[in-house]
Formats: structure tokens, C-alpha cells, sequence
């Protein structure tokens, strides 16, 4: 089993920014990326951005482009997103998920190639 916490949302005022972390703990991380999604109120579940665990190329949402970068830390099964450059739009809980089965990295975006989420943290920016 996988348990994947997420810390560091909170509130911020536009043009802020925030470093949000998602720790993984149980099993020894042997998967093949990780990933954030945010789910603004009354919107469905949107992919942000996602790592690949060996290589760590990145992958990034157009809406987040240049503005947010996922990074992660594989002696410490840790990813992190900072966010820039915030906007109001930003504004969701966001969650981080882990696929943990070797499932190919170009379905980065898609929900269903995660087998872990955490709980998810909000994100509340300010006009």
C-alpha cells in the first residue's frame, strides 16, 4: 500500500506564489511518474503537471506553462510543485497521484494512469 501526503497549500494573493509537496510513503516508489491534478469548485479534475520518476522529464499543463514547476526528490519518494506567478484561476484542491506499476509515461495526463492520490490540499488565491 501507498499513502501519499500532500502539504504547503493555503492562501495567497495573485502574483504569489506557493511550493506544495507530496511525500509517499509504505512501499518503495518503483513507478513510473507522478503527477498533480486540481479540482476547481464545481469543475472536474484537471491534470497540472507530472514527472517522469527516472529521467525526471517533465510535463505541464498549457494553463500552468512557465508558471508552475514540478520537481522531485527520489532519495526521499518526495515530488514537489512550486506555482508562480499566481492567479485566481489557480484556485482548487490539488491532489498528487502515483502510478506504481511501470504503466507507459505518455499517459501522464490521464487520471486513470494513476494508482495512488492523496487527500489533496487547497489552494485559495486572492484578486
Amino acid at each position: 500500500q501507498v499513502h501519499l501526503a500532500e502539504s504547503g497549500g493555503g492562501l495567497a494573493q495573485a502574483g504569489g506564489s506557493l511550493r506544495l509537496s507530496c511525500a509517499s510513503s509504505g512501499r518503495t516508489f518503483s513507478g513510473s511518474g507522478m503527477g498533480w491534478f486540481r479540482r476547481a469548485p464545481g469543475k472536474e479534475r484537471t491534470f497540472v503537471a507530472a514527472i517522469a520518476w527516472s529521467g525526471g522529464s517533465k510535463y505541464y499543463s498549457d494553463s500552468v506553462k512557465g508558471r508552475f514547476t514540478i520537481s522531485r526528490d527520489t532519495a526521499k519518494s518526495t515530488v514537489y510543485l512550486q506555482m508562480n506567478d499566481l492567479k485566481p484561476e489557480d484556485t482548487a484542491v490539488y491532489s498528487c497521484a502515483a502510478e506504481m506499476y511501470g504503466a507507459p509515461i505518455r499517459n501522464y495526463s490521464d487520471s486513470f494512469y494513476y494508482d495512488y492520490w492523496g487527500q489533496g490540499t487547497q489552494v485559495t488565491v486572492s484578486s
